[in-house]
Order: C-alpha cells, then structure tokens, then sequence
C-alpha cells in the first residue's frame, strides 16, 4: 500500500525514517519513495503511525498496542526524537492497563502470533503469559480478577460493586476455579502450552491444569465428544466447550493430541476416566503411534476402577476388523492395572493363621474389576467372531480372589456357549473350568443344574457343590444357634448382641423352612400308603407289589416319587376294568349254560 505523507513530521519522530528520507534525497530524484517491507503489523499499522506522527491522537487498544509497540521498536520512534514518542506511549499501556485486566492481556496474547521476531527483545508474550498465569492461579473471589471485565472496575471494602465511588449494593458474584477455561481456549496451542507451564511454576494445584488441558482438548478433538456422551455430568460447575466451525486437519489432531499426553497429570483420579477413554479411541482413529496407545492404556489401567462398562466397550477400528470390539486394548488395559496394584501392595490378599484368604481394605478396587470385567465378557460373549483363547485368556487374567461370586463369569460363558454352539465337547469343558463352582450362589446352581449346555461333568460338579454349601450352611446354622443359647443362658451382653438377634431370627426362619419341609413329607408318605392300600384292595398283580415298584424305582427324589405314584395308579385302572368285565363275562356264561 502507497502512503503519500510529508517528509518533516516522519523524520522528527523516527530514527529510521530519518536515515532512510536522508538516503533517497541524496539521491536527487524529485520524488522521494521509501519502501518499508517489514513492518509489523502491515499497513494498518503503519497508517495508525503515520497519523501518530502528524499529531493525531491515538486510540490505543488491547487489540492494536502490541502492534504499535513492535512497529515503534522497529521504526526506532525513541524519545531522541521527541518527548512523549510512540514507544513511551504503548509501554505506558501495555504496563498500566493491558496487563492489569484479564480480558486486555488475553487479547494482546492473542496478537503476539504476528510478531515472533520481536518476542526475544520486548517480552511482550512472556509479560502477558505471566499476567494471565498470575489471574488464573490466585483466587477469584479474593482478587477480583473476572470483575475487571464482568462486575466493574472498582469494588467497596465491603465486597459491593462501586459505581463513580458510590455503592451500589450489587455483591460480587462468586465464581469457581475453571472460570479461565474458555478464554484459555482460544488461545493458540503453541501459546496455551506456555501458559500451563508458567502456571505450572506457580504452584497452581494439578487437577485445575487436568481440567484446563480437559477442556481444550474437547474443544480442538471432535472425535472426544461423539466418544463421550455425559463426560461432565457429574461437574456442574464446568462449563461446555463450544464446537469449532471448521476442525482441525487429522494431522494437526495427531500434533494435539500427543502434546495433550505429554502435558496431563500422571496422578490418579486428576483426569476424568471417560476422558482417558475418549482420548484412548480419538487415538486409536487417528493411528498415532503406538507408544502414546499404550501411555494412554497405562493412564487408563491406574483407574480402571473408576471405569463403567460403556467406557470399556471400545469399537475396533483396524482393518481387519475380526471382532466387534477391541478386546486386546482392554487386555492390556487390566494387565497394566493389575501390574499397579501389585506394585502399591493393593492387589495382595492376606492370609490368616487357617489358610483363608481374607479381604483387606485395599481389595475393594480389584474387586470393582472383576465385575467390570465380567460384565464385560458377558457383552462381547455375544460376537461370533471372538476366538476361545482371547475370550479365556480375558477371563482368566482377573485373581480368583477378585470374585467372591462367579455369577457374573457364569452368565458370561453361557452366553459364549450360547453363541458358539459349534464348540467341542472338549472345548465346552476347558471352557468352564474358569468358573469356580464352588463361589456359584443358589440361583445360579438352580440355573445351571437345568442348563443343557453346560458339559453334564460340569452339571454334575454343581449339583454336588450346591449341596454340600446346603450342608454347610445348615450345619453353620445350628451351630449358630447353640452358641446363642450358650450366649444367653450365660448371661453375656454386649454391643454384639444385636448381631446375634439378627442371626436368631435368621435361623428361626431356616427352622420354620424345614419344619414345612419335614410336613410336607409326611403327607407325601401318607398319600403314598393310601395309595399303596387301594392298590392291594383293587387286586393287582402279585408279582407288581408295592416292593417290586420301590426296588425299580426308588424314592430319593420327590418328582420321581410322584410321577412313579401317577404311573401305577394308571395301571392299576386298567387292571381293575379288565377284572370287571371278565366277571361279567363268567357271569353271563353261567346264565347261559343253566
């Protein structure tokens, strides 16, 4: 762009000016022509100068002084050549009011991408970084800092907002730690890094620097937000970020998301785990490198524990694509939280002086993953395509005791067998010697006792087991029992006493259960010798007697019993009208032959 200007009011206040005016007079051409390629800022900048140097009056920004201030510095507009020159004038700013308000400071940051040859002499991005790092990690609602741009400038001992000294009675509206997240964002990544680092230096807590890194990440990685759907339910007090019109290019994603890796917390719980779970996946898309996959997978596996199954259910987006999910990521996801555990002391059960491993405090995450983990089978158990040695490979990584009950790996195998009917007698079986059946709760005995298929060794086993924890836990009972008899005759009282009425009610239950139990019996055997008796009366068969039937057959089990009784009763009809009608068939031949 071509300025046409005078050469005095240029020269009087610029160094440069002066030198390059005095070289093309010299010159002797009759028109004097300058060329100025380096200016900061461009024309714009250069025109807001030029009026600067005619006697304009300025009106100076926190959008344009950083701009005048680098054009200064290059055009060497000094107080050499004159009081009060352009130099003096944007310091002057850019110290008493630019960097004392947030929203100032934020701007003339965001100007500073243009002027990164000037960055090493003036400090102006390091001045405002500081600024905004030194707002953002003292408490807002001491400092006051966010009043500066929403309350007022001013502000009452008392905490009103002040309005020409007078006050207004309006209180200064608290506002939580994540209040600098979204003007953070819209800083370039190169500047935003400085800034976390200078906040960093200045000891500002690490779960507010999760949370920034949190937000910018969802704002600049569109895959983060179609992976997590409620990711900041359970935080009221932070704010959305709001989606970009255009995204990023994949390579500018793969750039972010590695830098977001190397800049989050490596602490527990700082990150939110669905977070963890949606960089996971974003990383997964984008095929970055295996290292930041597996960083990612580590960062995940400190605390699984604090994962849902929606979080483990990752698509699986390599080519192949054999299985529906990834189940290899969630592998190496459990084996790095079961390596952690071990390391922290966290996973080890301790032994008592009987052999019995009992549960420690610390057991209660482990056995969070274990549940997890089986609920996560018993979804991909589904998938035709998923092998028998990854399925039991999965389920066979969690402890034995991480689950008090095999319930949940249970329904997890009856579902693969369900949908892989094509196994092997042998491959059913190695299959099922992942469940303990002994740690199997009633309801699922029951189930598997009817479940056809199941191997019937493995039926078998449940059916013994199911009936020696009957045993055992009638036998508890009783034992129970005469100890609070003991108990009482003794005249003990204490704080426990409560526990045994508890229990004494429980087996007063158990004792009503079998007295039902006991009756019911003895109306069965009673039914069964009135049967017997009608039997004999109606005359059977000699050689079909009521021993014969119980030899045969037995009585052990009462559905066996009943259905024995049904067929010899149906029996014993038929013989009863072949007897009678062979009666009166004698009958009638006597009539006749008299």
């Amino acid at each position: 762009m071509s300025f046409h200007l005078h050469k005095f009011p240029l020269l009087s206040r610029s160094g440069v000016m002066e030198r390059l005016i005095a070289e093309a007079s010299e010159e002797g051409e009759e028109k004097c022509s300058i060329c100025l390629p380096d200016i900061p800022g461009g024309a714009k900048t250069f025109e807001l100068v030029a009026k600067f140097c005619y006697g304009v009056k300025l009106e100076l920004t926190a959008s344009n002084v950083v701009y005048l201030r680098c054009a200064a510095e290059h055009l060497e507009m000094t107080e050499e050549y004159g009081e009060g020159n352009l130099i003096t004038k944007t310091e002057t700013f850019l110290n008493q009011v630019v960097l004392r308000n947030w929203k100032d400071s934020l701007r003339a940051l965001q100007t500073c991408d243009d002027i990164i040859s000037y960055d090493d002499e003036l400090n102006v991005t390091k001045r405002c970084i500081e600024s905004l790092a030194m707002k953002a990690s003292t408490d807002p609602n001491l400092s006051g800092w966010p009043i500066m741009e929403y309350g007022g400038p001013m502000q009452s001992p008392g905490g009103s907002v002040l309005w020409n000294g007078i006050s207004t009675g309006a209180r200064v509206k608290n506002t939580s730690s994540d209040w600098w997240y979204e003007d953070a964002s819209t800083l370039s990544f190169p500047r935003y890094k400085r800034l976390i680092a200078v906040m960093e230096s200045r000891g500002i807590r690490q779960e507010i620097i999760a949370g920034s890194l949190t937000f910018y990440a969802k704002k600049y990685l569109p895959g983060l937000n179609r992976c997590q759907g409620a990711t900041d339910t359970n935080s009221s007090t932070c704010v959305a970020p709001v989606a970009l019109e255009s995204p990023p290019s994949e390579e500018d994603q793969k750039l972010l998301l590695e830098e977001i890796d190397r800049l989050l917390p490596i602490q527990k719980g700082l990150v939110p785990t669905n977070f963890l779970f949606g960089l996971l996946q974003t990383a997964l898309i984008l095929r970055v490198s295996p290292s930041y996959i597996s960083n990612f997978e580590k960062r995940i596996g400190m605390q699984l524990d604090q994962a849902t199954l929606e979080d483990l259910l990752i698509p699986n987006f390599s080519c192949s694509m054999e299985t529906l999910y990834n189940v290899d990521c969630v592998q190496q996801i459990l084996e790095h939280f079961l390596a952690m555990d071990q390391i922290t002391g966290g996973a080890s059960p301790s032994l008592v002086d009987d052999g019995q491993i009992t549960a420690s405090p610390s057991l209660t995450p482990v056995t969070l993953v274990a549940k997890l983990i089986d609920g996560y089978l018993a979804e991909v158990a589904s998938d035709v395509n998923l092998k028998l040695p990854k399925f039991q490979a999965l389920a066979a990584s969690v402890p034995d005791y991480a689950r008090h009950l095999d319930d949940g790996l249970y329904r997890a195998v009856d579902i693969y067998l369900k949908s892989h009917p094509w196994l092997s007698e042998s491959e059913k079986e190695q299959l099922c010697q992942l469940m303990d059946c002994q740690k199997l709760s009633l309801e699922a005995c029951t189930h598997a006792a009817q479940n056809e298929r199941l191997p019937l060794r493995i039926v078998v086993q449940i059916l013994f087991f199911e009936q020696l924890q009957l045993r055992t836990s009638i036998t508890g009972c009783l034992l129970v029992s005469d100890n609070l008899d003991g108990s009482r005759q003794s005249g003990l009282a204490g704080p426990t006493e409560r526990g045994w009425a508890s229990t004494a009610r429980e087996n007063q239950v158990l004792k009503v259960g079998m007295d039902n139990m006991r009756t019911r019996v003895s109306e069965l055997e009673k039914e069964c010798s009135n049967m017997k008796q009608e039997i004999e009366r109606l005359g059977r068969v000699k050689s079909f007697t009521w021993g014969n039937v119980s030899k045969r057959f037995g009585f052990k089990l009462k559905s066996r019993m009943c259905s024995a009784q049904e067929g010899s009763i149906s029996n014993q009809n038929t013989e009863s009208r072949k007897n009678e009608k062979l009666k009166d068939r004698q009958g009638q031949h006597k009539k006749n032959s008299t």
